[in-house]
């Protein structure tokens, strides 16, 4: 039967037809199945590819918001070489790509090759996973939901991420801001005031993912962003739910902390940024 690569823009397809595959491993392909979910609850527009080898669902690639990066499965090299010959041929185009190291890597190398665009590697991340949650001692203050009250906290919070890891997640820092307070994916830790924000998505296949998290400089060394994040991941563990994060590999502290609080490492992931030569 060989190799095929199908087209569509309904997330609700995409479950229909790749779900079960999406499903079976639901670490690694977190960041499509939330982002899948998210746009059957909330729609907007995407992009997504299937891949199948010998009529099996082999790899799923998806691009949402349709002018961001896409994510990509990871999946064997001839089946990378066959999504990146199907997206170019029907002229898509796209600003770069996310996934496993060797996956985002081989995808890059062809579509340099395949449209003569610079594919330049601007971000490693190391995917994370907690069991038993160690949380930091001595930290002042508790960790909440994000209330509406918060809302100049947070926004700003999403501000300085953004400026401070180029991450925007696709659209402005207070548009991203305002949808996750809405809709309680934000927690923040309280020390007499806000002191460290940090978001936990809804469960996807039995997985949470934790991120972003940010502490305003003013506010840090003084463990609020670590105190956060294990209580939040000790909250996703008592609901039943694995419970991931990821790192840039470019700030060893972040690595560091996550690792003392119980995290360890799964997979590395590279995002590469494509630019049209002239």
């Amino acid at each position: 039967m060989g190799t095929g690569v199908r087209f569509s823009d309904s997330p609700n397809d995409v479950l229909d037809d790749a779900g079960a595959f999406l499903r079976s491993d639901p670490v690694r392909h977190n960041v499509i199945l939330t982002l899948l979910d998210a746009r059957i609850a909330y729609p907007e527009p995407c992009n997504s590819w299937i891949v199948r080898v010998d009529g099996q669902v082999r790899g799923v690639a998806l691009q949402s918001p349709t002018h961001f990066f896409a994510t990509v499965t990871p999946m064997a090299g001839p089946t990378v070489t066959a999504l990146v010959d199907s997206i170019v041929d029907q002229g898509s185009h796209l600003p770069g790509i996310t996934g496993e190291a060797a996956t985002a890597a081989r995808f890059a190398g062809h579509w340099a090759e395949r449209t003569r665009a610079a594919a330049h590697p601007v971000e490693g991340q190391r995917i994370y996973e907690v069991d038993d949650v160690v949380p930091p001692i001595g930290v002042r203050g508790s960790a909440r939901v994000a209330a509406s009250e918060d809302r100049g906290f947070v926004v700003t919070s999403f501000e300085g991420f953004e400026a401070e890891t180029g991450d925007s997640g696709g659209h402005a820092p207070a548009v991203v801001a305002e949808l996750r307070l809405r809709f309680g994916h934000l927690w923040v830790w309280d020390d007499g005031a806000p002191a460290s924000m940090a978001g936990l998505s809804e469960p996807a296949a039995g997985v949470v993912r934790v991120g972003p998290v940010y502490t305003p400089p003013e506010r840090r060394d003084r463990g609020y962003g670590s105190a956060l994040v294990a209580a939040i991941s000790q909250v996703a563990r008592e609901r039943g739910h694995r419970c991931i994060l990821y790192t840039d590999l470019g700030n060893p502290t972040s690595n560091a902390i996550y690792r003392a609080i119980g995290y360890r490492a799964v997979e590395e992931a590279l995002r590469y940024e494509f630019t049209r030569v002239v």
